[in-house]
């Protein structure tokens, strides 16, 4: 009887065997992605994080085999759509695109309605591009030195694409902590409102991210006084850095990244992240990037953690000196 139970329990092994050995008895899940990819990009089209999520969503949609379907969907400085990718499912088709705002918007609003150290991993770094200070033709100024020693005698102001941008931070920092001048700022609803207004004599400078004014300062229509990167940057070659101008220097950039819910399988991240890295090598794909401005950034997945943690904790720090804070 002993011999029998023993005969019987190896063939019940068997059988077991054979069926996990069997083709599709326990079918793996398909590889990633399998299905269309959702980029819910931040803001507003034609802003970074529009421009930069449409070209790498482009390229993935031809890597994968795989449609990516872009939507905007603005607000909040960018916090309606990091809320939605926070509480949706955590596969990898839907995606956050957002920019150097998701790094602000944690100490600048009392309640973003996410925790952006807790609830997002950064699945990748894709572009950057500095801030520019420009200036309106009729000031009379050609650089940041001939700003300052105005600023003590005519009352200036500077515009941006709104309150908490980094390039409005960017502004105050070298403003009022480095420069030690009083410009004060004036928000607007986005870099094209301010720069028309700087064109128009309504405000007598701006601080806008680069690719929005680069035209405007090739053909006179603003003066360039300096770029917030700490090399001088191939789209204007002639402007200096903050640096250069005789600040002390500063390495501030708007920056675009892809964002996923923190509890992703780590294989996703994982080849969402070598991906992009592969499309972002791609000449094309630098030769669009740098004709508006932007430099790829790429990178391991750890290494883009690390980064927007520095962000984080750099621009909370202007922030709190600033003493800025949205309800």
């Amino acid at each position: 009887m002993l011999d029998l139970t023993r005969r019987l329990a190896t063939a019940a092994t068997v059988l077991a065997a054979s069926f996990a050995l069997a083709p599709g008895a326990h079918a793996q899940a398909p590889a990633y992605p399998a299905q269309p990819v959702r980029f819910l990009i931040a803001f507003a089209p034609a802003g970074p994080a529009d421009i930069i999520g449409r070209i790498v969503g482009l390229k993935l949609q031809q890597l994968w085999g795989q449609s990516v379907v872009i939507e905007n969907r603005g607000g909040a400085g960018g916090n309606i759509a990091a809320v939605q990718v926070a509480r949706g499912q955590p596969d990898g088709y839907t995606v956050l695109v957002s920019t150097s705002a998701f790094a602000v918007n944690p100490s600048l609003y009392k309640n973003p309605g996410y925790a952006g150290e807790t609830d997002f991993k950064v699945a990748g770094l894709a572009a950057t591009t500095p801030n520019l200070l420009v200036a309106a033709p009729d000031l009379g100024v050609k650089t940041l030195k001939d700003v300052i020693a105005l600023s003590k005698t005519k009352s200036l102001a500077f515009g941006s694409a709104g309150t908490g941008t980094t390039p409005h931070l960017s502004g105050e920092r070298i403003f009022r902590f480095l420069a030690k001048v009083d410009i004060p700022h004036a928000p607007f609803t986005g870099a094209g409102p301010a720069l028309n207004a700087v064109m128009g004599g309504h405000v007598a400078l701006a601080s806008v991210a680069m690719p929005a004014a680069t035209e405007l300062a090739k053909s006179g229509k603003v003066v360039p006084l300096a770029v917030t990167s700490a090399k001088r940057v191939e789209a204007l070659p002639d402007v200096p850095t903050v640096g250069e101008a005789g600040l002390e220097a500063v390495d501030d950039a708007t920056w675009v990244a892809l964002f996923v819910p923190a509890k992703t399988p780590q294989a996703v991240i994982d080849k969402l992240n070598a991906d992009l890295n592969t499309v972002l090598k791609e000449p094309d794909v630098k030769e669009q990037f740098a004709r508006i401005g932007f430099s790829a950034l790429g990178g391991s997945q750890a290494d883009a953690e690390r980064f927007v943690k520095a962000e984080i904790a750099k621009w909370g720090d202007v922030v709190n000196r600033i003493g800025l804070k949205i309800e």
